[in-house]
């Protein structure tokens, strides 16, 4: 864990993400409070999902749609 004094990490910025990418960075005030910086996990979309190579055709699929939403 590296510590940096609040000038040194405004002046340092891009050095202290990078570093913060593979351990835990603190930054701390002349007020005494201390802040922690760390990646975070890339976020995926749950709307992300591999495609699926099926033989149905667009047109059989609309058909499905349509007798399900008929059902109701």
């Amino acid at each position: 864990m590296t510590v940096f004094t609040f000038s040194q990490a405004r002046q340092n910025f891009a050095k202290i993400l990078d570093k913060a990418k593979t351990e835990e960075v603190l930054i701390k005030r002349r007020d005494g409070s201390v802040f922690s910086l760390k990646s975070a996990k890339k976020l995926h979309s749950p709307l992300a999902v591999r495609s699926l190579k099926t033989r149905v055709t667009a047109q059989e699929i609309v058909d499905i749609v349509r007798e399900i939403r008929q059902r109701k």
